[in-house]
């Protein structure tokens, strides 16, 4: 580990995210080309993205948008694990 990694790991904000049905720390990217988004790792807000991935998210998002807007905000309203993550990120 570098000992910026360690520095880096003080100015990521600590919140609490979903795996599956269970509830995980994670981290807010304060810098960094994820600025804002919540990783598993403070290290991954400074990692180079993935081309790809971001293309196939795209194309995906074309296709089944609305669908998957739907669908999460089923999972958020009706997920126990969801509801207990709102109110733990309060």
């Amino acid at each position: 580990m570098l000992l910026v990694e360690l520095f880096d790991n003080l100015n990521e904000k600590q919140i609490w995210g979903r795996k599956g049905k269970t509830l995980v720390r994670k981290y807010r990217c304060v810098g960094g080309k994820r600025h804002g988004r919540i990783v598993s790792k403070p290290q991954q807000c400074f990692a180079a993205p993935d081309v790809k991935a971001k293309m196939r998210m795209r194309i995906t998002r074309k296709k089944l948008g609305q669908r998957m807007m739907r669908k999460a905000k089923r999972t958020k309203r009706t997920n126990p694990a969801s509801r207990a993550l709102r109110t733990l990120n309060r």
